[in-house]
């Protein structure tokens, strides 16, 4: 995504590459009217979007943090261990039980659940594809209706 100049320096002023006064500085100059403040704050917030438009609604995933990495390594190993050892007990013979083999499906399946929204949140990027709907009745056009007698 391009930055304008004001994203630039403000990152700049963050890194301490740039120091607030030179900042200031160069702002100093910088005019802007009411109006034109309001439609920069508004724009994109308040125009309506054309059919087919992608907004993204984040500026990047953060799907490759140690974090995550860390949580699907965990969410693998007990997903692992909680379908491998229902597994067992399934084709262990009558030893288990239905309840104990039913808790270890669900157990499974909740840390799948986990993992799915985990990598709907934090992985895969925020992303709206704009559509617009149709009426859902038909307005009423008084050349294409007739008036049937009976």
């Amino acid at each position: 995504m391009a930055k304008d100049t004001i994203t630039r320096l403000l990152e700049q002023v963050a890194s301490g590459v740039v120091s607030i006064k030179d900042a200031r500085k160069a702002l100093e100059d910088a005019t802007l009217t009411e109006e034109q403040m309001d439609s920069a704050i508004n724009h994109g917030v308040f125009n309506p979007a054309e059919p087919g438009t992608i907004i993204s609604a984040s500026l990047a995933p953060s799907g490759s943090s140690a974090l995550t990495l860390f949580f699907f390594g965990w969410g693998i190993f007990w997903t692992i261990y909680w379908f491998g050892t229902m597994l067992y007990g399934f084709l262990n013979g009558s030893s288990w039980d239905q309840q104990q083999l039913s808790y270890h499906m669900a157990m499974g399946i909740s840390t799948l659940i986990m993992m799915g929204i985990v990598y709907m949140k934090w992985v895969l990027p925020d992303k709206i594809i704009v559509k617009h709907r149709r009426n859902k009745y038909i307005p009423e056009h008084p050349k294409d209706w007739r008036e049937y007698n009976w």
